[in-house]
């Protein structure tokens, strides 16, 4: 039995050297090439993915540019492919850390921030007070805004990490209990993590989408 339920998310390897977070590029390797004439069902079938989240995100981002959708295209696929690695049996599960998806969060907010109060100062501080506020509660909504501000990367990078922890928590309970259980049990338990499976397979989708859906509506806010 063990002794933490978070052992299982701690890194096998030598801190000397490292393969843990290597693991996780391995689905880069799934990619498929596009250098062929005739592509392949796989290769058309990304295309249409990425060609109907550019649709999504140049409506959120009120532009046709095409350098800031693939951005966060580029951050669906990272976030997507890290997923579903983590999934599998012995490889390091690197989206259920935020020493992962705080560095993913955290850069993009700092750099809108910037971004927004060196070139569009009037507009955020706009932002901060919503239309229609008293002026009594607006020293109140000011506080409220510029927190709510603050804790934005934090609450990205826990959304992730939470959902993607709490489906492997519960696959790894479950997979304890199977010592103890009866024949006709076991194969109850296989059916209840298969299907735990295909559901965890979806929230790897989910979050990613969520994911980089934020991230473009907060770049749209200081634009």
């Amino acid at each position: 039995m063990m002794t933490n339920l978070f052992s299982s998310f701690n890194p096998s390897t030598s801190p000397l050297f490292s393969l843990n977070w290597t693991s996780s590029m391995l689905g880069f390797l799934l990619i498929p090439l596009s250098m062929w004439l005739i592509p392949s069902r796989i290769n058309a079938f990304w295309m249409k993915m990425f060609l109907i989240l550019n649709k999504e995100l140049k409506i959120l981002l009120k532009m046709n540019d095409k350098k800031n959708s693939l951005l966060f295209i580029s951050l669906f696929s990272l976030i997507l492919f890290t997923n579903f690695m983590s999934l599998f049996p012995y490889i390091f599960s690197s989206s259920s850390h935020l020493s992962m998806t705080l560095t993913l969060s955290l850069p993009l907010w700092i750099s809108f921030m910037l971004f927004g109060w060196m070139n569009n100062s009037t507009h955020m501080f706009i932002h901060l007070v919503p239309q229609g506020t008293p002026i009594v509660l607006m020293p109140f909504m000011v506080c409220i805004e510029t927190i709510s501000n603050i804790i934005r990367p934090m609450t990205l990078s826990v959304r992730l990490s939470a959902n993607m922890i709490a489906g492997h928590l519960l696959l790894t309970l479950l997979g304890e209990t199977g010592s103890k259980l009866s024949m006709i049990m076991i194969s109850v338990l296989i059916t209840i993590q298969i299907m735990l499976l295909i559901l965890e397979s979806a929230v790897a989708i989910i979050q990613s989408y969520v994911f980089s859906i934020l991230a473009t509506l907060y770049s749209s806010e200081v634009n």
